[in-house]
């Protein structure tokens, strides 16, 4: 009997774990793009279109390189929020645990103080403090609590920072359906 060796089984997804708001958001995004700018770009281009020589017609051209563009966002979006995991962070209740939807003040080894929010890989905005819970910084703080020091490898070396406050903002949006998240 001759014995063969399987390919491994792929590996699962990771989990697309977003706040209300940045569900919200995308959602608003993809109706915006449906109702509004692709039905006027496809008006555009049909006028364009109608205007004879097309290899020549700028408006023409342009129109289906944008429409195409949106198109892609459109299904990028929609993949997004085919399976989202929404996370409440209103919902974890009382705790100084650093979990999904966190928002954690720390010092880092010179003593300057940080501000950053634990949020979806679609929401990250450095400019507001907000980084992907999958990022370094936010792995090395998830179940950490408000007093613990810990190490972080950053491209300049290995900082010691320390974590001084771990809250829950309480700003979910209504229509959106939540879930609790204990393992995040």
């Amino acid at each position: 009997m001759i014995k063969t060796s399987l390919p491994p089984p792929p590996a699962a997804p990771a989990p697309n774990y977003m706040t209300p708001e940045g569900y919200a958001r995308l959602k608003r995004e993809l109706l915006h793009l449906l109702d509004v700018e692709r039905p006027e770009l496809v008006k555009v281009v049909s006028w364009a279109a109608s205007n004879g020589d097309r290899s020549e017609n700028g408006d023409y051209l342009y129109g289906k390189k944008r429409l195409r563009e949106i198109d892609r966002r459109i299904h990028y979006l929609n993949k997004r929020l085919d399976k989202p995991e929404v996370v409440d962070p209103a919902t974890r209740g009382e705790t100084d645990q650093i979990f999904f939807g966190a928002t954690v003040d720390y010092i880092d080894g010179s003593g300057e103080e940080h501000t950053v929010t634990i949020v979806g890989v679609d929401e990250v905005d450095t400019a507001r403090g907000h980084v992907s819970w999958i990022s370094p910084i936010a792995k090395a703080l998830l179940k950490r609590r408000a007093g613990d020091s810990l190490k972080l490898v950053t491209p300049g070396g290995v900082e010691e920072i320390e974590i001084t406050d771990v809250r829950y903002v309480n700003s979910a949006t209504p229509d959106v359906v939540t879930k609790k998240q204990d393992s995040v």
